[in-house]
């Protein structure tokens, strides 16, 4: 970035800005075959552009998906880094596809912050917050989280979405 060498400015970028555009370059790929790397942001692939790549790709043995980071529990995104190694299945859309495609992860790239960040931040806040609602995150977690906050700000009420 120094030298203005972009890592995502190169020949054979492509974008694609319109749905039409973007069912079309599905098709394609599904029926071609062709050699690709998809760059698809929807973090637990729960929605968006990533689903149709997926409902399309995911039963096909030369596909690969690759996570950049932390899937949630109970997410189609978690599913398939637990089940894909083992020819398991998705759930997408109400529908269940099995997983050819190998799954693999890396960690370390996670925009999310831990606990220690989180609890960091509310520290760092200049007027406490009367609320904090936890909705992001494993159960067990947000347990904890709750816990913590609640300890740091007893005046402040720390709820979950069951609450």
């Amino acid at each position: 970035m120094d030298r203005e060498d972009h890592p995502l400015a190169f020949e054979n970028l492509w974008t694609i800005d319109d749905h039409s555009t973007h069912l079309q370059t599905v098709e394609y790929l599904k029926r071609t075959a062709r050699p690709t790397i998809i760059i698809a942001a929807s973090g637990m692939c729960t929605g968006g552009r990533i689903l149709n790549y997926l409902k399309s790709l995911i039963e096909d043995k030369r596909t690969d998906i690759l996570f950049v980071g932390y899937q949630a529990e109970g997410t189609p995104g978690r599913a398939i880094q637990k089940y894909g190694s083992r020819n398991g299945w998705v759930e997408l859309d109400n529908k269940r596809y099995t997983i050819h495609a190998k799954v693999h992860t890396i960690s370390g790239y996670s925009a999310h912050a831990d606990q220690n960040n989180l609890i960091n931040f509310v520290k760092r806040m200049r007027h406490p917050p009367k609320e904090i609602r936890l909705v992001h995150g494993d159960e067990k977690a947000k347990l904890s989280l709750r816990e913590k906050l609640q300890q740091l700000l007893p005046e402040s009420r720390v709820t979950l979405p069951n609450d």
